[in-house]
């Protein structure tokens, strides 16, 4: 994007210069889609700007960087610095997540441009009495800048006329001056650029995902909220952030499905979890079975105590028992005979739910319920929603609904679960959506896993795409878990937690739950249909491995980011190695993680991997093994190494000075 003119940012009369129009300021970074939408970065984050900045003529310029909240009136403002080749630099830091904007200011430095033509014609012995009294006059038309710069040219201008000697106007404390003082007569400005900062769980958490109705201890017995603050100590031991709760809402009993996604349901079965609504309410009501709005306060309360959050899931659909049915039935479709127009996925139907339609009469005020349904639940200290299907529903609304929650709220989330074309997933994050789920579930050879986290941490999308990387969920039981080996399930959450800064599991993974109906990807008896009781300590499962995963990405902030991911070349097919690195190079991680069950030997070269030590970069000379503490000396710029996958398929290291 270029900037040409001053259009963009109106000026006093008398204010343009000869040169008003001559700049050009483009190729600005970080920007999405040209400023059309947010960049995203978290509180703290430093935002590096660059940009290219010239004009015609050879006059000396200067440019700065402007940013302030989106709602705010007044700048914050920082001098740019010219790197090379017309390439200028600028940062700033905001401290609070929120929406804001930056845009890069840019002008002739008249004082600038007038001593360095001044020293030329000095050293050249040509006569400068004119070329002084021009640097005076520039003195003169100086605007305020503080106090101390206007001692300071007061100071020099009186000088320079008593004495006459040009020195006056030459020292660089007057240089300095004028910096903040000088006359901008052709200041330009670029457009602005929309920036999201968000809060460190945006970016960087483990969540693990659970059916509240099935944390009781009794077969058959419905859970409740209090059963799930039974099970929270034993969650928080496994290392997690987020509690991400499926529908936890009433469920209609019109068209219940039975287990299995049966058409008809049994006595006592209790419906799909996703059938959102009966007469006991619908989007901002709790399923009564599950407990009060006083219970799962207290269930909010006891997550905080353990160091996590809670997250919803909102599913835009309705039972055909949905209150809203009744109370705004013309925000549904009906067919032409009159009846009901179910969800339909053809040739899938799902005739326990309908969908609002978004292009009736009446969409306002559909749109205004679906964001207080929103706002209910953040007022009930919900600050993180996960959003079934959001590429099924209109764009705009999303971007409406978002800014609309954030503007109230900026440390609200919103993950899109969205399994759908590549560019509509992008789509979907830089409209707004703070995470995004990933094909990661589906990658599974080496070559297929590069790619695509080349492709998510390259530009532009690690600008806008925060991933989510979800081993399973309660629809997806991926083929390559089937088998139930424990190797397997390890190495899945092993490259989940480490190549992404933010992942999940569905409750069930750490007990290597693998049954699935035969020929497709998903659960047999799938607790969306049912209530299950499991023995969560049951033989076989790897809970303390994935605690251990946790525990090391909890001690290595270089595993809570995924922008700065590098891979390794091993030559090995079966074998994923990487190195990921904070800004500082403070703290790096080289991890190897096995893709087959085979054990084997492999060279793992470091030679390209610098690390801090005493203020200085260098070399690595020893690797220290996250798990067990074992530390193997780096010679001949690699390390040799042994990995057993039915041991342990991830070897993941500290880089040592």
């Amino acid at each position: 994007m270029s900037v040409s003119t001053q259009k963009n940012m109106p000026l006093r009369a008398g204010e343009r210069g000869a040169a008003a129009g001559s700049f050009h300021i483009e190729d600005v970074y970080p920007c999405v889609d040209a400023g059309r939408f947010p960049v995203k970065r978290l509180a703290g984050d430093t935002i590096e700007v660059w940009a290219d900045i010239f004009r015609s003529g050879h006059d000396i310029i200067a440019a700065q960087l402007i940013w302030r909240r989106e709602e705010d009136r007044d700048w914050h403002k920082l001098p740019m610095t010219l790197h090379d080749n017309d390439r200028w630099f600028g940062s700033f830091a905001p401290g609070e997540p929120g929406r804001y904007v930056y845009a890069i200011e840019a002008w002739t430095d008249e004082f600038a441009t007038w001593k360095h033509g001044f020293e030329l014609k000095q050293k050249a012995g040509q006569d400068v009495t004119l070329d002084a009294l021009e640097g005076a006059a520039l003195l003169t038309r100086a605007q305020y800048g503080g106090k101390e710069a206007t001692t300071i040219i007061v100071r020099q201008c009186e000088d320079y006329l008593k004495g006459g000697d040009p020195a006056s106007l030459l020292v660089p404390e007057l240089a300095s001056a004028m910096t903040e003082s000088r006359e901008r007569g052709d200041l330009t400005r670029s457009q602005l650029y929309p920036l999201t900062i968000d809060r460190s769980l945006a970016a960087a958490g483990a969540w693990y995902e659970m059916v509240p109705r099935s944390q009781g201890a009794v077969a058959g017995q419905h859970g409740t909220f209090r059963d799930c603050i039974a099970r929270l100590p034993d969650i928080a031991a496994m290392g997690f952030d987020v509690l991400y709760f499926t529908p936890i809402h009433p469920i209609g009993r019109i068209n219940r499905k039975g287990r299995n996604n049966a058409l008809t349901a049994a006595e006592g079965d209790p419906g799909s979890l996703y059938a959102i609504g009966a007469e006991e309410g619908g989007h901002d009501a709790i399923h009564p079975d599950l407990g009060t709005f006083d219970d799962f306060r207290d269930l909010i309360a006891a997550c905080k105590t353990h160091g996590m959050e809670i997250a919803l899931d909102i599913a835009v659909q309705c039972s055909p028992d949905h209150p809203w049915l009744t109370q705004h039935p013309d925000w549904f479709k009906r067919r032409p005979d009159g009846s009901m127009r179910y969800a339909e996925n053809p040739p899938k139907k799902y005739e326990d739910i309908v969908n609002p339609d978004f292009g009736c009469d009446d969409a306002g005020s559909l749109w205004n319920a679906l964001r207080d349904v929103i706002l209910f639940w953040v007022n009930q200290g919900v600050r993180i929603f996960r959003i079934d299907n959001p590429h099924t529903k209109p764009f705009n609304f999303w971007e409406w609904l978002i800014r609309e929650v954030q503007t109230k709220d900026p440390g609200v989330i919103f993950l899109a679960e969205a399994f759908t074309r590549p560019k509509v997933m992008k789509g979907l994050a830089k409209l707004g959506f703070t995470q995004s789920y990933t094909y990661f579930t589906w990658r599974t050879r080496k070559w297929e896993i590069e790619s695509y986290l080349n492709e998510l941490t390259g530009y532009p999308e690690r600008d806008y795409y925060r991933p989510n990387f979800f081993v399973n969920t309660p629809d997806i039981l991926p083929y390559h878990l089937q088998s139930g080996e424990s190797w397997m399930f390890k190495s899945r959450v092993a490259l989940a937690a480490t190549l992404s800064s933010t992942y999940g599991i569905y409750n069930g993974f750490e007990l290597l739950e693998h049954d699935a109906i035969p020929g497709r990807e998903e659960y047999l008896n799938s607790e969306k249909y049912e209530i299950k009781v499991r023995d969560w300590n049951a033989p076989g499962n790897i809970r303390a491995y994935i605690a251990a995963l946790n525990q090391a990405r909890r001690a290595n902030p270089a595993l809570l980011q995924t922008r700065n991911l590098r891979f390794l070349p091993v030559d090995n097919d079966q074998i994923v190695a990487f190195t990921k690195q904070t800004t500082d190079a403070g703290n790096t991680i080289v991890g190897a993680i096995a893709l087959s069950r085979d054990a084997c030997e492999f060279w793992l070269p470091l030679d390209s991997i610098q690390i801090r030590a005493a203020n200085d970069s260098m070399p690595p000379v020893a690797l220290e093994n996250l798990m067990t503490g074992e530390r193997h000396a780096i010679e001949w710029g690699g390390v040799r190494l042994r990995i057993d996958p039915l041991r342990d398929p991830a070897l993941l290291f500290c880089c040592l000075a």
